[in-house]
């Protein structure tokens, strides 16, 4: 199904005001004939005017359904007796065949902001003022960049752990004979293409930095994962779901994470095993510092020649210095009075 746009139908004002006119030529002529009438001359002339009036009263009014008026970034996909005859768009008051209908099967679809897909139909609603009123639905399509912030899914990495993510994907239509016609509804198809895309990617990433895992397919070990690499997992996500709505007329302009973090059940585990490499690598740290700062202290001790000290001294002052420097707490010194000996 190929977009065909309707040019040369903005003459909608020249169209309302002809109808206009016409609607009060009709009115003359009936009045007209019943003046006539009353007259009572030329009787064999007022029922054929008055009988061609009525009628153009009757017709007239017809084109006026063909009217439509679009805004900014608005188009309209109409079909004449189910057969697809083209599409109107841009701002403008536009004058189309009058039994043309106009096609939006998401219509009644609405992608809220949470994500979730909610149908909605032609319904009474009452508010706190019991006044009873009707939504009814909107044939437009939107031409303009939207977002469609899916729910948060729980996946899978790469290596088993259950991973909660959602993403925001900001799209917009291209194609209105696609959207309309290849797809029974456009908003919830690409709102399960999402889901789809979003699962296959995040599947091949671990949350974080592990060994031995090939991100990218090219059968080396990569550092790739899904909290250091988020915008090269965005741009895959992007391209996966482009791919599948190419047929649906819909163009996925950028795609971003908006939610990462790990399932409830065992967030707290691998909270522990975070801390735990944490202290590891503080712990390791403080030790490569104090080791060096043992080694200085014994380099100026010798080039000075304040002090000699025998191997088993040299183990004494480098087991005391490791545990001041190492120790969590603050040391409590002991000063020796006697003989060093």
């Amino acid at each position: 199904m190929e977009e065909i746009l309707l040019q040369n139908k903005k003459h909608g004002m020249r169209t309302l005001l002809v109808c206009v006119l016409v609607e009060l030529v009709a009115l003359a002529g009936v009045i007209f004939s019943a003046i006539l009438d009353e007259s009572g001359v030329a009787n064999a002339l007022w029922i054929p005017l008055l009988v061609i009036s009525l009628a153009v009263m009757f017709v007239a009014w017809i084109p006026l359904v063909g009217l439509r008026v679009l805004k900014p970034q608005e188009a309209l996909a109409l079909t004449l007796f189910g057969k697809y005859i083209g599409t109107i768009k841009g701002e403008g008051f536009y004058a189309v065949n009058p039994f043309c209908v106009a096609v939006n099967p998401a219509a009644q679809t609405k992608l809220n902001q949470s994500g979730d897909v909610k149908h909605s139909s032609l319904q009474p609603t009452v508010n706190a003022d019991l006044n009873v009123s009707f939504e009814i639905p909107n044939k437009k399509l939107s031409l303009k960049i939207m977002t469609l912030n899916n729910n948060r899914q729980k996946i899978n990495d790469c290596l088993g752990n259950p991973v909660e993510i959602g993403i925001a994907v900001m799209w917009r239509i291209v194609d209105t004979a696609k959207a309309v016609f290849n797809v029974d509804n456009y908003k919830e198809y690409l709102s399960l293409q999402c889901d789809s895309a979003l699962r296959n990617i995040v599947r091949i990433y671990p949350y974080d930095v592990a060994p031995g895992v090939d991100t990218t397919g090219d059968g080396v070990n990569d550092d790739g994962s899904l909290r250091g690499s988020s915008d090269i997992v965005a741009s895959r996500i992007r391209d996966e779901i482009q791919s599948r709505v190419n047929e649906a007329g819909i163009e996925i302009i950028e795609a971003r994470i908006t939610y990462l973090a790990y399932a409830p059940e065992i967030a707290a585990v691998m909270l522990q095993r975070q801390q735990a490499s944490a202290i590891i690598d503080a712990r390791k740290m403080i030790v490569d510092g104090a080791v060096g700062m043992v080694e200085m202290a014994l380099e100026r001790l010798n080039e000075n020649n304040l002090v000699q000290l025998d191997e088993e001294r040299k183990a004494a002052m480098v087991s005391n210095l490791l545990v001041v420097l190492c120790g969590n707490h603050d040391a409590q010194p002991i000063v020796n009075t006697g003989s060093l000996y």
